[in-house]
This record gives C-alpha cells, structure tokens and sequence, in this order.
C-alpha cells in the first residue's frame, strides 16, 4: 500500500514542478502593473499596464487550468505502457465527464439543487471547463476521472479483438468503456457534488456566530478544502458577497482605506468584517518554516537540490499568495503534514485577529498586504503591524519545528528525503565484476534486435540488463527524478555500482520494488526503457 501511495505521489510531483516559474511570473508582473510600486505609469489606461497585463495573463495559464493539467498529468506517472495515449484518453473521457455532468444540470439541475442559469464562476458551485459549463468539482473530479482512466487504460488497452473489429482495439476500446463509466460517473456526481455544495454554504451562519471559534473553523476549513475546490464556498462568499458587510470585504476595505487610515483605534474595532481574510497570514508565514523544514530534513547530499526546488515556490507564496506551489509539493507525497497545515493556519489567523486585533484585507500576497494594509496604515497603526508581524514570525519557527518533527518521527517521503541507498564505500571484486559485465558485455542482448545508441536510449539499455532483461520486468513508472520498478525476481539484480557506472546516481531496493535514481531526465529514460520493453 506504502508502495503504492509513494507512487501517486510521485506521479502528482511532475506537474507541481511547472508551478515555480508561472507563480514567479505572477508575483514579477503584478509588480509592474502596481500603482503603488512603479506610480502612474502602471495606470491602467498605459500602454505599460496593458502590455504587462497581458503578460500577467499568460502567467495565470497554470493556475486557472489546474484540473485538465492534473488530468493529463496522472497517466504521465501511472500508466503501465503508452502514456502518451492513456493521457489522450484521460483528457477526452474527462471532457466528456463534464459534457455530461453539463447535460444532465441543463435538463434535471433544478431537480438537483442546482441553479444552471448562473454565470459560472467562483462561489456558484459551477466552473467552465475548456468552455464547458460544469460543476466546480476541481481537482476531486480530475483525480478521480484520470484515475479511472489510468485503470481502464492498463486493464483494457491490449485486448486482442477480432480482425474484423481491430480498429476498436487500444486507445478506442479504452474510450469506448470510458463513455459508459463516465456517464455513471457524472450521474453519481450530480447527485452527491452539489449535497456537498450546500452543506458549505449553511456554515456561513455558524462563521458569522462563532466568534473565535468561527474564525477558526472558516480558517481551516478554507485551507483544508484546497484540494476540493470547495474552499470558494468558504472565502467568496465573504469576499465578494453581503455575508459580513455589504459588497464583501475587498470592496468595503477599498472603500474605506482612507478613513480606518485616519483613525487610530484597534482596526479589528474599524473593520469586523476583515477577519474572514486573514486566513492570507498562512500563505505568508507558512512558507518560509514549511520550506526551511524540508531543507533542514533533506539528506546531505539533496540539500541544494532541495533548496533550488524550495526557494522559488516559497518566494510565489509569500509575494502573490499563490500557495498550490508549495502546499501540492507537499500535498501528495505527505498528506499526512495537511491537516496539521491547516490547523496552524486556523490558529494564527484568531490570534492575530482576537489577541493582536488585526483586520484588513489580507488574502493574498505581500505585494498586496503593502498596497492595501500595510503602507496606507503604518501612521496610525504602527504598533499593531509589528506585533502582526511578530506572531506571524512565531509562527513561521511552529512551522518549521513541527513539519520537522513530523517528518523525521514518520519518516515521510517530503523533497530530498526518498529513499536512497548511496552511502560511500570500497567496490569489492564482486561490484567490480558487475560493472565490468554492465560496461562490455553486449553479446547477450535481453531486448532483443534493438539497438540503441548515446544518452537516455543507452541509459535505458544498460537499466535493462542490470534488472535481467524485459521479461523480469513486471512495471514500470517514474517519479519526479527515479525510474520505479517491479521486478518478478530481484535476486538477479545487480549492485548499485553497476547502475552508477551505467549512469544512474544511485539505486533504492525493497523487495520487487526497485528504484533507479536517474535525475530530471527520468521522463525521457523511462520513454526509452518502455520502447525497449515494447
């Protein structure tokens, strides 16, 4: 089971990678399109603002699309054999999951407790995907449809059909069942999705009066729900809607910068309304302890990977309040570490509200916290920014102390601790011997009539050889950096010094489970590995 969490995990790690860049991106363009920052030449009427704006908008791509990535992503990891095709049928049958959960709103929605007429849009419990107006299922309903992919398509992919019939055969004969399950899929969907839905929206009066507790629970709730999607029935609501003032709290903050800016009482006292907004503090404090803790708990010889890997997800979350980067890093290779996440970030945001008495509009980022809270603020309200800062930096050192406790007691599997088998040592006569055979020994060709030559492609001929040939490989699929292996006989694996002479940084053996620490290069290796298999 332990095997197989890891995996899922790894495969979710390679679209967590292309986060760092498009979050840093964010965080430079909204800079540049900051009155507050640049001055007037970032008004929006410029032709600075609109050709940064229009950067800005390229940059959101990843995260306005987090589903379809992670439906095409999971197969990537999964799939036994062809991925490149599983992953083509993950994004149709996907697609059409949403085409008949579309349907089926249109005709019965009202029946289901769901308002089809709506604009989709945050908070309406309904969301365009690739312009299909659908419920806001999010990342739940990707994972699940690629994971029921990824299923049919290793089940079901090299059925030998009758002649007259081999055009259904492969990737077809996978979409045709796909159609039928993901009807079934959609109907169970409309039923139970928008059930959840409303069960959301009936704790906004228990939020509204609950005092600290409320807060509390909106915090966690809003945080532990990321994966969901359901946190937009927490935080809209409260940001955009009349629930805790009229027109929502970024308005109403807006709207009377000026006069709490002029008063010099508590601004939790001026504001009420903008507790329900300082769930932003974990996206800001969190980042450093959280990536500090990894760095501190990585092994010696991955620290500085982990450190290239960590410092720019932290700078995104703590600039832009763009948090996927960091919290899926940890997500899905330690879902153990979400729920204490989530408490501590319920816990700063009703302390800094009912202890320090701090209020605003803090749900994003640093650069907003500047424009909006902190710069306009800093005459009359000094002394409660400074104590805000210093309980959140307190709670940055909780972080820290307590992901690191966590991860060394449970020995979780967070960046720069996977298992790794490459401690220093004399080669014996033995390990000389394997490398040697691994090295020149070619008459013996396990791959058949395949010949491949120079980088990946002899990198995964070599990794053949050295685990026994195709036929001793039961599975294959690869992580971030290794290529996962099951094996139907271990004993005839060779030692580690072999698979470094072949070019692999080190080799991690548990039983049949075999992994080859390969590098980022391991997508392509393993491309080459199965065309060897194949």
């Amino acid at each position: 089971m332990m095997q197989k969490i890891q995996k899922f995990g790894g495969a979710m790690f390679t679209p967590v990678l292309l986060f760092a860049f498009s979050g840093i991106m964010v965080g430079i363009t909204t800079v540049l399109t900051s009155e507050v920052i640049v001055g007037s030449i970032a008004e929006a009427t410029t032709t600075w603002y609109k050709v940064w704006w229009t950067v800005k908008e390229g940059a959101w791509t990843i995260f306005r699309q987090i589903p379809l990535l992670f439906v095409v992503s999971l197969p990537i990891g999964l799939a036994k054999k062809q991925q490149a095709r599983a992953c083509m049928e993950a994004l149709l049958l996907y697609l059409t999951f949403n085409y008949f959960i579309a349907a089926i709103l249109a005709n019965w929605g009202t029946a289901l407790g769901v308002d089809y007429s709506v604009e989709a849009g945050n908070g309406t419990g309904l969301a365009l995907v690739a312009s299909i107006k659908t419920l806001d299922t999010n990342m739940v309903g990707a994972l699940v449809v690629a994971g029921v992919v990824v299923y049919l398509h290793n089940k079901y992919f090299d059925t030998k059909l009758p002649e007259w019939l081999g055009v259904f055969k492969g990737s077809c004969f996978v979409c045709g069942i796909g159609f039928f399950v993901m009807l079934a899929l959609a109907v169970v969907f409309c039923f139970v999705w928008p059930v959840i839905q409303t069960g959301m929206k009936s704790l906004q009066g228990f939020f509204m009066g609950s005092g600290a507790l409320g807060v509390w629970v909106f915090t966690f709730c809003e945080r532990i729900l990321i994966p969901t999607g359901l946190h937009h029935f927490v935080y809209m609501p409260f940001a955009y809607e009349s629930i805790a003032v009229d027109g929502g709290f970024k308005a109403a903050w807006a709207l009377n910068l000026s006069e709490y800016a002029a008063s010099s009482k508590s601004l939790a006292t001026l504001f009420p309304a903008g507790r329900f907004a300082l769930y932003g503090h974990s996206k800001i404090f969190a980042a450093p302890g959280i990536s500090l803790a990894f760095y501190a708990t990585a092994k010696k010889n991955k620290k500085k990977e982990v450190m290239g890997l960590m410092l720019p997800v932290a700078l995104t979350a703590i600039l832009c309040g763009i948090t996927e980067p960091i919290e899926f890093t940890f997500l899905f290779a330690a879902p153990f570490l979400w729920p204490i996440h989530a408490v501590l970030a319920a816990t700063l945001a009703t302390i800094e509200y009912f202890v320090v008495g701090i209020s605003g509009e803090f749900s994003s980022g640093l650069i907003n916290w500047l424009a909006l809270d902190w710069i306009p603020m800093a005459k009359n309200h000094m002394g409660q920014i400074l104590a805000q800062i210093a309980v959140g930096l307190i709670f940055t050192a909780l972080w820290f102390f307590i992901f690191s406790f966590c991860i060394k007691k449970f020995d979780l599997k967070t960046p720069g601790r996977e298992d790794d088998d490459e401690e220093a040592k004399l080669m014996s006569k033995k390990d000389y011997k394997a490398a040697k055979a691994a090295e020149e020994d070619t008459s013996n060709d396990p791959t058949g009539s395949i010949e491949v030559e120079g980088g990946d492609a002899a990198k995964a001929k070599k990794f053949l050889e050295l685990v026994g040939g195709k036929d001793n490989v039961e599975d294959v699929t690869n992580c971030a950096t290794r290529l996962r292996l099951t094996l139907k006989d271990d004993s005839i694996l060779a030692d580690m010094s072999a698979f470094k002479k072949a070019g692999a940084h080190g080799l991690v053996h548990k039983g049949k489970a075999v992994q080859i620490i390969v590098g980022l290069s391991v997508p392509s290796v393993r491309e080459e590995f199965e065309n060897l298999l194949d």
